[in-house]
């Protein structure tokens, strides 16, 4: 805490810091909130600290997207301290709902106003990072697969056998983690902005009704299409969308022991849960 205080002072001079909370602990970021004035998120390792700017440059241009929703919007540069990165942007006001509450309008003015965002040649240039890496279906049949339980290894190529024969969409903007937590609202329902675009990506919308089902599946098939809500169920039962937006968009796999330790519990929970596996 800190070493975050520190970091914050040097980034806002003049700013109060002494309501500042620490966020809940993030894989890739440590986050201080200062109510009211701003967040500062600083990276944890150098993967993240080198990635920093690439986000930062996504935040300003949806902040000058013409957005129905706020976003965070970089109050200062990209600056080191030491191996960390660091970067203050604009506080956003209102609530986020507890996982299952939402209604179905909610769920669909969510998805609405992001797939609204324009994804246009400026915007795509900074989002898009394919290219520099493995395709994700590689990554899961090299990386992942071999080291997941025999008994998981044949039902998982074949869930993705699923979702590759899934009939091509085009590219929309995809938020990559559209639950609860990230998502604010004011107190008479109003949705108010959208937080961390770290996994934002082109590609399959349906990706990101997936991770609205945080509120609900039954919900969810009320708020989308049927078409849109199978694409939805097909691509989260591969090994779960919260987990499989980690390793798209030319991410690399950094560590896939720790990625198999997080997908195996859900997979069994899963299976659980529903005897017959998603299609």
């Amino acid at each position: 805490m800190d070493n975050l205080l520190e970091i914050a002072a040097a980034l806002l001079p003049g700013v109060r810091l002494d309501r500042a909370i620490p966020a809940a602990d993030g894989n890739v970021h440590d986050v201080l909130l200062i109510p009211g004035s701003a967040a500062v998120r600083v990276s944890k390792r150098p993967l993240a600290a080198a990635a920093m700017p690439r986000r930062v440059e996504v935040l300003r241009r949806l902040a000058g997207a013409g957005l129905p929703f706020q976003v965070p919007e970089p109050l200062t540069p990209v600056t080191m301290f030491g191996d960390r990165a660091a970067v203050a942007v604009s506080w956003i006001d209102g609530t986020a709902l507890p996982e299952g509450a939402g209604s179905v309008a909610q769920i669909a003015e969510v998805l609405s106003a992001v797939r609204s965002v324009p994804l246009d040649g400026d915007l795509l240039a900074v989002l898009d990072t394919r290219p520099e890496g493995r395709h994700w279906a590689e990554i899961i049949t090299a990386d992942i697969v071999p080291r997941l339980p025999g008994r998981w290894q044949p039902e998982i190529l074949r869930r993705l056998d699923a979702v590759l024969a899934l009939e091509p969409v085009p590219d929309a903007l995809v938020h990559g983690d559209l639950c609860g937590p990230n998502i604010h609202w004011s107190a008479e329902g109003e949705l108010l902005g959208i937080l961390d675009w770290d996994l934002a990506m082109p590609g399959d919308p349906a990706l990101d009704v997936a991770a609205m089902a945080w509120h609900g599946w039954d919900t969810v098939r009320r708020a989308v299409p049927a078409e849109m809500f199978h694409r939805a169920h097909t691509w989260d039962a591969l090994l779960g969308v919260g987990h499989l937006v980690a390793c798209m968009n030319g991410r690399p796999m950094t560590n896939p022991d720790s990625f198999v330790r997080a997908v195996v519990p859900w997979l069994e929970s899963q299976a659980s849960r529903h005897p017959e596996p998603f299609a």
